[in-house]
């Protein structure tokens, strides 16, 4: 007796580079380490300079994520960037040179460096335009720039992704993705490891 053949196709979504992005999880190795949010200056070696790993503000987070995700290490390409392009930065504070010990600390040159890259996303309020490990800037009030990193862990109730950050006690990773004001949407462009 001859049994039917029986063919079964399985659909999913091919995988993108966002989906498989080690950001999320380079990110989350900050939370209990980072316990202080810190604007302080800091003298930085350099590259690879960071404040100690107990401290630091929103963009560390970022900073961290990177070099531990792709070895990619925003102090000196921002530097760099900055040095061969200096116009094209914002001047909100007044300076006349760069100064690598803190450009790539400071979330509106992350915002002009990511545009330069050519990573700029549209902002929008939908979930499902953002994808794990994207880059996200908001406003928190009055008018503080911040950064966060997009989780691959969603909300509780499975609407948004969750975002780690440190917005004031460390790094977290919370439910507040579109809690502010958004004013950029970034998606790195680097191959998976």
């Amino acid at each position: 007796m001859r049994l039917p053949t029986i063919a079964f196709l399985l659909l999913l979504p091919a995988p993108s580079s966002a989906d498989t992005s080690p950001l999320p999880a380079a990110a989350r190795n900050q939370v209990g380490v980072t316990t202080t949010y810190d604007p302080a200056y800091f003298s930085l070696s350099y590259p690879g300079g960071d404040p100690p790993a107990d401290r630091g503000v929103c963009t560390d987070v970022v900073i961290r994520a990177m070099r531990k995700a792709w070895n990619f290490d925003l102090q000196k390409e921002v530097h760099l960037d900055m040095r061969n392009h200096f116009s094209s930065y914002p001047k909100i504070w007044g300076l006349k040179r760069t100064d690598r010990n803190i450009d790539h600390r400071r979330v509106p040159n992350l915002r002009t460096f990511f545009k330069r890259r050519g990573w700029s996303l549209a902002v929008t309020d939908q979930p499902a335009d953002y994808l794990p490990g994207d880059l996200v800037t908001c406003t928190v009030p009055p008018n503080l720039p911040h950064i966060m990193i997009v989780s691959d862990r969603r909300s509780t109730d499975g609407i948004r992704l969750l975002v780690v950050h440190n917005i004031g006690a460390g790094t977290h990773e919370e439910d507040r993705l579109f809690e502010f004001p958004l004013t950029g949407h970034y998606r790195p462009n680097f191959p998976a490891r």
